[in-house]
């Protein structure tokens, strides 16, 4: 090394560049420009960044939405035949068609009832909905998943999150379990081994029902008719399901706890965020609890709308004349019934056409026109906002009514005298 010249003045020689020889110096005005470079670079980035947060927050958004209005339950083509087996070979000689390509949704949260007469299909669909009866053909959505053609094992976890409340609050306990046994069942079938969590969701279950804890050892035949409903109730509530049938819940019992219990339903509709479907043939009981009415006959749906307009201006005749039977509670006022002539179909033979036109009152008024009889109508929408299944739904009025009323005789006329 020459003399004077230091180790920090040596300038090592550079690896070679593009465009540059060895041992080149970058210019000095380069290094802001590369500087400024990085930073548009980092800027860049960073913008790109917030944009994909921004789009993976407005996915997210859409996903939420999509889920909030996406009904929990939605059934296309529901059916359930029952066998009818005869000969000497035990063969089968026919069908009862007692759920035939029912359509529907139910909203989360939403009270959705089922109303009609005795043998229409309504507890055969509510049991058909949980697989508990397993339907001939449809498709059942429960939360985005068809579960209608899950096998059982795969049915497991989802049965937690969708109960039933039956009718009979006798027939529907074990006489010979003691209640922690009854609720804690479905805990058990579930996974749950611990008994002493059992124990535990199983007291907090007859608490949250208005039972007390201490009854867990307690067996059916000690409880009322409506403590035994409760237990069914807690029952149903111990594996916190979305969605519950409710089969009839108060039919089995007196007026003054049809209350009581129709009240503590609703308490934990509003506690626990519960999706209902209410069965029943109580059109009272269904005014005073539902968000929204379906009306069945002979295994169809022929209406569907909000209980404010269904009630008020109802557009299928089998409707009109349910409605006119809910006796008044006012023993003064005059009630006209609207009488249905004729009985229900069997549904092993269900009429062409229309299923309602062998007792249907419009039909006869506007002088049997072949069509109901003929071609079967589909559930439409009309300018009320609900839909109903009658080719003359828009000739249902309260004129109309109270015309074939008039004509009735006294006898096919019920009549509420005043006091």
């Amino acid at each position: 090394m020459p003399t004077g010249q230091s180790e920090a003045s040596v300038t090592p020689p550079t690896a070679p560049s593009d465009g540059g020889a060895v041992g080149d110096r970058a210019p000095a005005a380069e290094a802001p420009a590369t500087s400024e470079a990085a930073a548009a670079s980092g800027a860049t980035a960073a913008s790109e960044a917030r944009q994909d947060a921004d789009d993976a927050s407005d996915t997210r958004r859409r996903v939420d939405n999509a889920a909030e209005t996406e009904p929990l339950l939605r059934v296309t083509g529901l059916k359930k035949y029952f066998p009818i087996y005869g000969g000497l070979f035990r063969r089968q000689i026919g069908s009862v068609y007692a759920v035939d390509g029912v359509d529907f949704d139910v909203q989360r949260g939403e009270t959705f009832a089922l109303v009609g007469e005795s043998g229409c299909g309504k507890t055969t669909l509510g049991r058909s909905l949980l697989r508990l009866t397993e339907p001939t053909a449809g498709k059942i959505m429960f939360g985005g998943q068809d579960i209608s053609a899950l096998s059982q094992d795969e049915l497991r976890p989802v049965r937690r999150r969708m109960q039933i409340i039956f009718q009979d609050p006798f027939g529907s306990l074990n006489p010979r379990m003691p209640v922690s046994d009854i609720i804690g069942e479905g805990l058990l079938a579930q996974g749950v081994k611990d008994r002493k969590k059992r124990d535990k969701k199983v007291e907090d279950s007859l608490e949250i029902v208005g039972l007390r804890r201490d009854y867990t050892r307690r067996y059916p035949h000690e409880f009322s008719g409506g403590q035994r409903q409760r237990i069914g109730i807690a029952r149903a509530l111990a594996l916190d399901p979305e969605f519950v049938v409710c089969d009839e819940p108060v039919s089995a019992l007196d007026v003054s706890i049809q209350s009581q219990v129709l009240n503590l339903l609703v308490d934990l509709r509003r506690d626990f965020n519960l999706t209902y479907l209410f069965i029943s043939h109580n059109l009272s009981v269904i005014q005073y609890f539902s968000d929204r009415v379906a009306v069945m006959y002979l295994g169809k749906i022929v209406e569907v709308g909000t209980v404010e307009r269904l009630y008020k201006n109802a557009r299928h005749p089998y409707t009109v004349a349910l409605l006119s039977a809910i006796p008044e509670a006012d023993p003064r006022r005059r009630k006209k019934r609207l009488v249905l002539k004729g009985d229900v179909p069997s549904p092993a033979a269900p009429p062409s056409g229309c299923r309602f036109h062998t007792r249907c009152w419009l039909r006869e008024k506007l002088g049997n026109p072949e069509r109901c009889s003929t071609e079967e109508p589909l559930l439409r929408v009309l300018e009320t906002g609900h839909t109903s299944a009658c080719h003359f739904a828009e000739d249902v009025s309260e004129q109309a009514v109270s015309q074939v009323v008039a004509t009735q005789s006294v006898v096919e006329t019920a009549v509420a005298d005043p006091v």
